[in-house]
This record gives structure tokens, C-alpha cells and sequence, in this order.
């Protein structure tokens, strides 16, 4: 018999705010609150991101080694899941309770800093400690701070990380290595990672527009989204994955989107659903010519005449990186979630030009309504690794 897994609870801080409850209504409104300048990460160049309002929950010297903004932000999720969390080490143990996390950026913002302090004439002192930059540190310092003993470690595949993070936590609970699993994805700013980007001529200098002619690239957003994931029933089932690497291309997806398209069907037959079961796609969506162009083929190739209703969140959230497959799912969560009482879906948020030599795809408006059960939530990063996740209604 399949292992039924479940989202017990969500903690989500992004560039819409911070708290479900608070994410929400502002998402549905298609609000661009957190839409900012960041040509200060990168000098003489104009551009847009998705900032976080604030800096995250403070750490006391007693943290200093692991004191990165990737880190505080990660700590003010967590604690919005505080209570979720206690209750799992009461029921399972410490030991029962593992920590996997997805990021791309980890403190690296913390690293150039200390280099250009070395680099000062005389060089100063900051304090800096390689921990705060480690890929793996995000899930060392969660766990630590919340005294979990379970496994704990990072995925990080670029832009799918946070999604196959969790599908490594569902594993872990499936083969019985644990009964919990705090479960997600952080990133944050970082000129360095911003520099990557605006190299590859992928940066956007307006807010980002996906799937429109007009597309020109995207925002880099910041935030970060975490789950309890457990056997226990919660309000959402993880009903299934599916995961694929295409490896067309270093940073090009296939034209074609053969990986998206096997991601897509083996996380529908992992459900055990069929396409015209799936009443919402959430669509990784980037803004970028290449990356919309293969989704819509291959969302085409997947639903062929039962399109859904979907729409990109990046306008709201921005590309996220690392935290992208985890915010994104929170997305879908809340859909499903009885917060959503109206019906509504997060609306495509774009001027409305259809690129007419790209299959047509059903974006959802402020308008429409439906009564939500099944939703797909797709991340496709660097590389050709893909990850589709789908989640219904306990």
C-alpha cells in the first residue's frame, strides 16, 4: 500500500510579507509590494528584484559562525512553524524529526564582504567564519537551533532545489528513517549570484512578464518557505513527484521540454491522477524566452486538450532560485488551503500579448474561480534538472 505524506503545516516569508495569512490575499491581489531597484548589487546597472522587507530574526553571538541573512530569514520561517515542529519531537523524538533544505545562495553575500574587507588597504577584521557560506549550512543551523537529530542536509540543483528537497524529505519518510521532516528552501539577494545572471543577459530592467511576446527577463526575488511534512494527516496531501535531467544545455532548457514533459507525467503517475484531474498549475513561469517558450510546449505535450488554469507567480514572489520549488509550493498549498474560501487562484500577473507561436495556455485571471482539489506545481533549474510536485486536498 502507498504511504499517504502530508503538509502539516507552512511558514513562508517572501517579497508579499511574511505568515500565510498575511501572503494570501496579497498574492490573489496580484500585488507587487516587494518590486524594488537593485542596482546597488551591481553597479551602473538598472534592474528590478523582489526584496524581503526586513532582515530575518536576529542571532545572538552564540550563532556568530552561522550569522548569514540566508540564515535569519530561514529562522523567522521556522518559527512560524515553532509549535508544529514542538509537537512532532513530542510525538516521534528528536531523533525522528530530520531537516532538508534546498539553497543556492547560502551566505554568499557574507563571503564577499569578508573578501573585500581582506582586500582593504589595511585589510579589516569582520569575523567572517566558512560556515556561514557552506551549501550544507542552512540545514546544520536549523537543526541545531531547533536541537532536531534527524538527518539534516541541503539539496541544491539551481533552481529546482527546494522542490527535489522535497521530494528527498517524502523518501525519507516513505523508507521509515523518519516520521517528520522540516522541509524547504531559503535564498536571498546576492550581487554575486545577480552578476551570474545579468552575464547571461537573463535580467529584466521593468517587472518581470511571462509568457507574453513582450518577455525579457526575470526578477531575482529573495525569501524563504518551510513545511512540517509528516504520515500524520494535515489539511494537504503531497500526493506525488516526479523528477527528471534533461542536461540539453548548461543553462538552456530543451526547446522541446522532453525533461519537463517526463517530470510532469511521472509526478501524475506517481499520484495517481490523470492530467484532467489537475485544476491548477502553478508554472515555474520565469519571464526569460527560452524557459517559456519550453514550458508551454510542454505543458502542451502533458494536457494536450485539458488544459488547466495556471499562471506564473514570479511578477509577485520573483525567481526565488534555490527557495523557488518551496515558495511555489506554498503557493499551491495555499490554494488548497482553507484560507482560500472564495475559490480563488493566484492571477498571471502580465500585459496580456500573447506570444502566438507558443501553444496557448489557460492563464488564470483575477475573475476566475473553481473549486480547487489537485494542483501541480512545476521548478526547472540549470542543467535540465526538472521537478513537478503535486499536492490535493487531505
Amino acid at each position: 500500500m502507498k504511504t499517504s505524506v502530508y503538509l502539516n503545516d507552512l511558514g513562508i516569508t517572501c517579497a508579499l510579507g511574511a505568515t500565510s495569512a498575511v501572503v494570501w490575499p496579497a498574492l490573489v491581489a496580484g500585488t507587487q509590494s516587494g518590486l524594488a531597484d537593485g542596482d546597488e548589487l551591481i553597479a551602473g546597472r538598472a534592474y528590478k528584484v523582489m526584496r524581503v522587507d526586513g532582515d530575518g530574526m536576529p542571532l545572538s553571538a552564540q550563532w556568530a559562525q552561522h550569522n548569514s541573512r540566508n540564515n535569519r530569514l530561514l529562522l523567522a520561517t521556522a518559527q512560524q512553524l515553532r509549535a508544529s515542529i514542538d509537537g512532532a519531537v513530542s510525538r516521534y523524538g528528536k531523533h525522528r524529526v530530520g531537516v532538508v533544505i534546498g539553497t543556492s545562495t547560502s551566505g554568499v553575500s557574507e563571503t564577499v564582504s569578508a573578501l573585500q574587507a581582506a582586500l582593504e588597504q589595511p585589510p579589516r577584521t569582520t569575523g567572517f567564519s566558512y560556515r556561514q557560506q557552506e551549501v550544507g549550512a542552512p540545514a546544520v543551523f536549523l537543526a541545531d537551533y531547533l536541537q532536531l537529530d534527524g538527518p539534516a542536509y541541503v539539496v541544491s540543483t539551481a533552481c529546482s532545489s527546494s522542490a527535489r528537497a522535497m521530494a528527498s524529505a517524502r523518501r525519507l519518510i516513505v523508507q521509515g528513517l523518519v516520521d517528520a521532516v522540516v522541509v524547504g528552501g531559503v535564498d536571498t539577494l546576492a550581487g554575486l549570484t545577480l552578476a551570474g545572471f545579468g552575464s547571461l543577459e537573463l535580467l529584466s530592467d521593468k517587472v518581470c512578464n511571462p509568457f507574453s511576446r513582450h518577455r525579457a527577463g526575470l526578477n531575482i526575488g529573495e525569501g524563504a518557505a518551510l513545511f512540517v511534512m509528516s504520515r500524520e494527516k494535515g489539511p494537504i496531501r503531497f500526493l506525488g513527484v516526479g523528477t527528471s535531467s534533461d542536461a540539453h544545455h548548461m543553462s538552456a532548457p530543451h526547446p522541446d521540454g522532453r525533461g519537463a514533459i517526463a517530470a510532469m507525467r511521472s509526478a501524475l503517475a506517481d499520484a495517481e491522477v490523470s492530467a484532467k484531474a489537475v485544476d491548477y498549475v502553478n508554472l515555474h513561469g520565469t519571464a526569460t524566452v527560452l524557459n517559456d517558450a519550453m514550458e508551454a510546449r510542454a505543458m502542451a505535450g502533458v494536457f494536450e486538450q485539458a488544459m488547466p488554469l495556471s499562471s506564473s507567480t514570479k511578477p509577485m514572489l520573483g525567481h526565488t532560485l534555490g527557495a523557488a520549488g518551496a515558495i511555489e509550493a506554498a503557493v499551491a498549498y495555499l490554494t488548497l488551503s482553507p484560507l482560500n474560501v472564495k475559490g480563488q487562484l493566484p492571477p498571471h500577473v502580465w500585459d496580456g500579448e500573447i506570444d502566438a507561436s507558443l501553444p496557448p495556455l489557460r492563464l488564470a485571471t483575477p475573475d476566475d474561480r473553481a473549486q480547487v482539489k489537485v494542483v501541480m506545481s512545476n521548478s526547472f533549474g540549470f542543467g535540465g534538472t526538472n521537478v513537478s510536485l503535486i499536492l490535493g486536498r487531505a
